[in-house]
């Protein structure tokens, strides 16, 4: 069955993780990583779990899972190898309309957690539906040599454009035709050489011929 692919903002939303192991570590990682409040739950903890509970940046419930663990999370992940936890956390989470994620059991799982390249606000996500997450740990490195570091700013920079477009330009076909010339220049390869100024300098004149009407198709 083909999934539906989203991003899912979950900056200062409660998610859970049931179990204090280092799956569970990387599972709280990613999910720090992206803004959330994560609160983990199991009887013991990895030292790391242990050190960011002490720092206040997580929050750690010591003992065993209950259903009521669930209360108002935007997602759960069980990062637990018992079958029997993993069966009451599935059930507890979709009594709630919860989305649930059972770490290496595809079967029972609502979402699966992509393999993503990251360079700033341009995140490329490879999933194979849970059949093979090595295949998508190998697509990931296959990609990472083609995607450097400058593609943090070449977003960034086509995301300031975008915006002073919108703001600035009623015409939809000269938004676009604008947006078009700065992706067909050579801002990219600038960014790659460093010059960041010389890219926005291509970003300003895309916009400045947009508001004076002499965007070419």
């Amino acid at each position: 069955m083909r999934l539906y692919p989203l991003n899912l903002k979950i900056e200062g939303r409660h998610c859970v993780v049931i179990g204090g192991g280092t799956v569970a570590e990387r599972k709280v990682e990613s999910l720090r990583e992206c803004g959330a409040a994560v609160t983990v739950v199991s009887p013991d903890f990895t030292p790391t779990l242990e050190a960011w509970a002490s720092e206040g940046l997580i929050k750690i419930v010591r003992r065993c899972f209950v259903p009521e663990d669930v209360a108002g999370a935007r997602l759960v992940i069980a990062a637990t190898n018992v079958n029997a936890v993993n069966v009451e956390i599935l059930a507890a989470g979709r009594a709630a309309g919860i989305l649930v994620n059972i770490v290496d059991v595809p079967d029972m799982c609502d979402f699966y957690v992509p393999g993503s390249l990251v360079r700033g606000d341009l995140q490329i996500s490879i999933s194979t539906s849970g059949a093979c997450p090595a295949m998508a740990k190998s697509v990931r490195k296959r990609l990472e040599p083609l995607f450097g570091p400058e593609y943090a700013d070449y977003v960034a920079v086509g995301g300031w454009l975008r915006i002073e477009l919108l703001a600035k330009v009623k015409q939809a076909k000269q938004r676009q035709m604008a947006m078009e010339r700065f992706l067909d220049s050579d801002a990219l390869e600038r960014l790659a050489r460093g010059d960041e100024a010389g890219a926005r300098q291509i970003a300003a004149d895309c916009l400045q011929e947009a508001l004076d009407g002499k965007v070419d198709s």
